[in-house]
């Protein structure tokens, strides 16, 4: 039991190694430089950036503004990143929404439901949240194909 115990704990350390989200927040500030790739090839990645309101009396109250501001940022990060995808037929997201606002309409829901996959907070209380998308999902929601 303890072997498969330490197997499963390995297994699990290789992975985060060799994939996963990378850290925006070291030794609680936010990096300098953010690493952003955002359209990958099977999914989009947006990572948003919310303030703690200082007037809060408590952590608790001041970390959960920050993330639902910086969930707010992400979401909004995300809707542009989608716009500029073109998709099979020469146009792109942003035109085909301008004329059709069903198609609007789910890429909102589609960016609602959008995975966060990490949430980090800064020494100040504020956080970063990095949010994923699988674009097969997104494609299969708007009902269309991108290039």
């Amino acid at each position: 039991m303890r072997k498969q115990v330490l197997l499963i704990g390995a297994v699990a350390g290789l992975l985060a190694a060799c994939g996963g989200v990378k850290n925006n927040v070291k030794n609680g500030e936010i990096s300098k430089t953010l690493d952003e790739q955002a359209v990958q090839k099977n999914y989009i990645e947006s990572i948003g950036i919310g303030a703690a309101d200082a007037t809060l009396q408590n952590s608790t109250q001041r970390r959960a503004t920050s993330r639902n501001a910086a969930i707010v940022a992400a979401q909004y990060e995300m809707l542009s990143m989608i716009k500029g995808i073109d998709l099979q037929g020469g146009i792109r997201v942003e035109k085909a929404m301008e004329t059709d606002s069903v198609l609007q309409t789910k890429v909102d829901a589609a960016i609602k439901g959008a995975e966060i996959v990490k949430t980090e907070w800064t020494n100040d209380d504020g956080c970063v949240v990095t949010v994923h998308l699988e674009k097969r999902r997104l494609q299969d929601m708007m009902g269309v194909k991108f290039k």
